[in-house]
């Protein structure tokens, strides 16, 4: 057979979460010959490896970018795209809705899976034949409640800009023939026909395909899917009286415990060594307050006090999560952006009755 003659091999771009539903996707198409690529989109919801720095609770989980990981381990070029900034009015204005909290999951895969196809048409622009042929995703019918069913299927293939060149390997038997099946670039027959939550057909295929450490075996490391985070960006939408976040808004909705003891201000305050140490990065940002009598926790306030009295109400709040927490006085230093301390002696009983109420997350 000459050159010439010899058949094209299909290139597919696949979009990869670092989970196991994405993994298996690409190796079913490594498994047909199909030349894949890997795109992970980063939204700044999606970092669980920062948390895990941080907490002494994940101090024996691995550190790593899991999307980068499953490049690794299946030999494929990826493509990390920043569309943090974008990403902001999926956030805030989705078309479809949220889910159970302030995930907007049918509109992010539209949008995510959009970005891919823009991807395609470029690749095809600079690359010719070197671009690629369709997108990969490890969606299963049944398994995510608001954008993985089958009615919805159809919306994000149209509204992303895919149509049929979007390609769902767990799951497409039970769909329509794409593209991709119909022109025989893959077997529909060597795909596969899961549905549902159940996940013992993809620890089977993992298992056949010698895959025995993934992350995310149930799916899904984005914060907007967490009650206790979408209530806390909801409180901060609500306190600034408009819907918007800047990336350090993300980050530090992850850390602390977030108490909100006044409409116009907030207390994020520490709860171990490692966020004592990240919370210290902001210190020049907020106003800062921690313990000089014991040990304790580092706050910082997310908004302006009122008056001293409302001062030494959130001092003696942090007093209460300090070692100092049963002594009938702490002293601690509030410190302002500017670097200019002042100490204040306050006794923590004066926050044991109304802790509870002020939880916002």
């Amino acid at each position: 057979m000459t050159e010439a003659s010899q058949p094209i091999k299909r290139r597919a771009i696949a979009l990869v979460s670092g989970g196991l539903d994405s993994m298996l996707a690409v190796k079913v198409m490594q498994d047909q010959g199909i030349e894949v690529e890997g795109v992970n989109f980063y939204t700044g919801f999606c970092v669980e490896g920062h948390t895990h720095a941080i907490r002494k609770k994940d101090k024996d989980k691995e550190k790593r970018n899991n999307a980068l990981w499953v490049a690794e381990q299946l030999g494929i070029k990826m493509h990390i795209i920043d569309i943090s900034e974008e990403y902001k009015d999926v956030v805030l204005n989705p078309k479809h809705g949220y889910g159970a909290n302030l995930n907007p999951c049918l509109d992010c895969k539209i949008f995510m899976v959009n970005q891919a196809t823009l991807m395609i048409n470029k690749a095809r622009e600079l690359a010719g034949d070197r671009g690629f042929d369709f997108i990969v995703t490890g969606e299963v019918i049944g398994q995510r409640p608001k954008s993985q069913r089958k009615e919805t299927m159809p919306i994000i293939s149209q509204e992303s800009g895919a149509d049929d060149r979007l390609l769902r390997p767990l799951c497409a038997k039970n769909l329509p023939p794409t593209l991709p099946e119909r022109e025989g670039w893959v077997n529909r027959e060597q795909l596969h026909d899961f549905s549902g939550r159940n996940r013992k057909p993809q620890m089977a295929l993992a298992a056949k395909f010698g895959l025995d450490d993934f992350a995310q075996p149930a799916g899904g490391c984005c914060f907007l899917t967490d009650e206790s985070y979408s209530n806390k960006l909801a409180d901060l939408w609500k306190a600034r009286n408009e819907r918007r976040y800047e990336l350090d808004d993300i980050m530090l909705l992850k850390v602390g415990r977030h108490l909100r003891p006044q409409p116009h201000y907030k207390l994020i305050i520490s709860r171990e060594e490692g966020e004592n140490r990240f919370l210290e990065g902001y210190r020049y940002q907020f106003t800062s307050i921690t313990t000089v009598s014991c040990p304790g926790p580092l706050a910082l306030v997310d908004g302006e006090f009122g008056s001293e009295a409302e001062l030494e109400q959130a001092a003696a709040i942090v007093a209460r999560y300090s070692k100092g927490r049963v002594e009938d006085a702490v002293t601690l230093e509030v410190r302002s952006p500017d670097g200019v301390a002042r100490e204040i002696t306050v006794a923590p009983a004066q926050a044991e009755a109304v802790l509870p109420s002020w939880n916002v997350g």
